[in-house]
């Protein structure tokens, strides 16, 4: 990549699924002078995140398969600090079969947490209505989250209430909103709001935060199969340690990308 790209208007461009190639964001693969391979993740807007979970499973994918690193282990500089993802190869290649990438433990985890909307979120009000509010946890994984448990997941405006709740003033840095609903002790669907990708099929940090905030609260155990739109991910959380998120990476088409993006001057 020539040095003067502009590389958060080249995610924006890339990420566009109307004249780009389309996706949630971008990521950067890099030689640290630690010698660790180094991770940069881009948002859909440009903007520049901590990390991301499924990003990192398929940079891993990607880079054991190209022979950029020849363990199954490997560690990989972040943002969110240090990640080591774990490949699974398929028997006798170096196509990989799934990846876990180990988050570490979480950072922080609130729960109670109350924040309210704005009136016209919830549409229009009596006389004497209460603004729409959501009850959750919030969980950094190196990342902020905000997790809302719901007894029924799929009749949410995502759309709708994922940006207010992304920006408000509740997370001074913005946060990923998980909407969940507790299938069983050992299961749960997720639906994502990403900040800064908006809804989004899955999330790796995001599946992470939801079985923190749900296990904190009793309702499920820390071995838990998370059902998001994008497939399902096998999530464990070890006591007073870190968690660990399992899931394919599966390679979809290569290309090249020939249009410069030169930094404004």
């Amino acid at each position: 990549m020539p040095e003067d790209t502009d590389v958060n208007r080249l995610a924006v461009q890339l990420s566009d699924r109307h004249f780009g190639v389309g996706g949630d964001g971008l990521i950067l693969i890099e030689r640290r002078p630690s010698g660790r391979l180094g991770m940069r993740m881009f948002n859909a807007d440009g903007s520049e995140g901590e990390m991301c979970g499924n990003g990192m499973r398929c940079l891993a994918a990607y880079c054991f398969g190209e022979g950029y690193v020849m363990d199954t282990r490997f560690e990989v500089e972040t943002l969110a600090g240090v990640i080591a993802p774990v490949v699974t190869p398929e028997p006798g290649e170096r196509r990989v079969a799934s990846v876990t990438v180990d988050m570490g433990p979480p950072r922080e985890v609130t729960p109670g947490v109350v924040v309210a909307l704005p009136r016209k979120a919830g549409g229009p009000p009596g006389p004497s209505e209460s603004p729409p509010s959501f009850r959750g946890t919030f969980v950094s994984m190196g990342n902020p989250h905000f997790v809302i448990t719901l007894p029924d997941v799929e009749d949410i405006d995502i759309a709708g209430v994922g940006p207010l709740l992304e920006r408000h003033p509740a997370f001074p840095s913005g946060a990923n909103i998980e909407f969940v609903n507790v299938l069983s002790p050992e299961g749960l669907r997720m639906r994502v709001w990403e900040r800064g990708s908006g809804v989004t099929l899955a999330c790796g940090t995001g599946a992470s935060a939801a079985v923190v905030a749900t296990a904190t609260g009793g309702l499920t155990g820390r071995r838990v199969t998370v059902v998001a739109d994008g497939g399902d991910l096998e999530v464990e959380w070890a006591r007073e340690g870190p968690v660990l998120v399992t899931g394919p990476a599966e390679e979809v088409f290569r290309t090249k990308y020939s249009k410069a993006i030169p930094r404004r001057r």
